[in-house]
């Protein structure tokens, strides 16, 4: 057996704390993308097939990584069946739910109800005291939240009855998603945040290919078109390998509430990426929503964390 460090950290992990910020603008830029890359996806792939594609890739290039940067080691008492938990919650089940809900109602519904994210973690992490919420963290995440609002209702964000139940899907899948972000807190400095993506994402794979084994059976992959072909490789190597280490290393260094605040982001640049690609301009209540946003954000990270990332 290969052991490269039996540390707790990886050169990831040991990145400057400034990276922090910049690390979850880059996730947040590939995740706004990822709704319509996905959904375009549908048209050749069914949800869960494309699902499983994307992990069997994903899975197999961060073992790769995980070997190479790492090689193997043993993991902390108690921790296997912890992180096969997280992997069967946060990968299984969050993935396959949040396919199967964008599949039934729109991009925009889905981008809202996946922003409410950073709310429900502050709450449920504070309840099971795995995180302190204090005053200014609380007031910028409300007005994330109330930008994210005007942002996604002036983008055609609305509930209806021919939506609802793909909006119930998805919100499942955000609290799959709140599970794993807090389990992943309660894991910090325990095992570094690759060997913990790469942990998970494996757990979380076979799941996957249990529910859209069958599907993935009948593809025509000769039939995949250049855009379908992006579409599997954006949403495996860029919004799972490369967002999930950023968004797991951040979750280890900064916390699991002020990682998800970053997500609030995601709405202001999916409609950015409209403006060009589907020809929507911003509004000004898109732009009084986004400054809300922003500035949410920012009160999250305090005068301390503020002060030090500028040096």
């Amino acid at each position: 057996m290969i052991n490269k460090s039996s540390s707790t950290t990886s050169p990831i992990d040991r990145a400057p704390t400034g990276s922090i910020d910049s690390g979850m603008l880059l996730v947040a830029l590939i995740w706004g993308a990822n709704f319509a890359i996905v959904k375009s996806s549908f048209a050749q792939i069914p949800p869960l097939a494309f699902a499983a594609l994307r992990y069997v890739l994903a899975s197999l290039a961060l073992a790769a990584l995980l070997r190479w940067r790492e090689g193997l080691s043993p993991l902390p008492p108690g921790s296997f069946r912890r992180i096969m938990w997280l992997g069967l919650i946060g990968n299984t089940g969050y993935q396959a739910l949040f396919v199967i809900g964008l599949s039934m109602t729109t991009a925009a519904n889905s981008s809202m109800l996946l922003s409410t994210t950073p709310a429900l973690v502050a709450l449920f992490g504070g309840l099971l005291g795995i995180e302190t919420i204090n005053r200014r963290t609380a007031s910028g995440i409300a007005m994330a939240t109330a930008g994210i609002a005007l942002v996604m209702l002036a983008r055609g964000a609305s509930f209806s009855m021919s939506t609802v139940l793909g909006d119930l899907i998805t919100l499942a899948s955000v609290l799959c998603w709140v599970t794993y972000v807090l389990g992943v807190r309660t894991l910090a400095g325990k095992i570094s945040s690759l060997r913990l993506t790469a942990l998970t994402m494996l757990a979380g794979t076979p799941g996957l290919l249990l529910l859209g084994g069958a599907q993935m059976m009948k593809l025509d992959w000769a039939a995949f078109s250049p855009s379908t072909w992006f579409g599997v490789f954006y949403a495996s190597m860029l919004a799972l390998v490369v967002s999930y280490l950023l968004y797991n290393r951040a979750v280890a260094r900064i916390g699991s509430v002020r990682t998800s605040v970053h997500g609030c982001i995601i709405p202001v640049v999916a409609a950015l990426i409209a403006w060009p690609v589907l020809g929507e301009r911003p509004t000004l209540w898109q732009g009084a929503g986004a400054a809300l946003i922003i500035g949410g954000v920012l009160l999250t990270r305090g005068k301390k964390e503020t002060a030090e990332s500028a040096k």
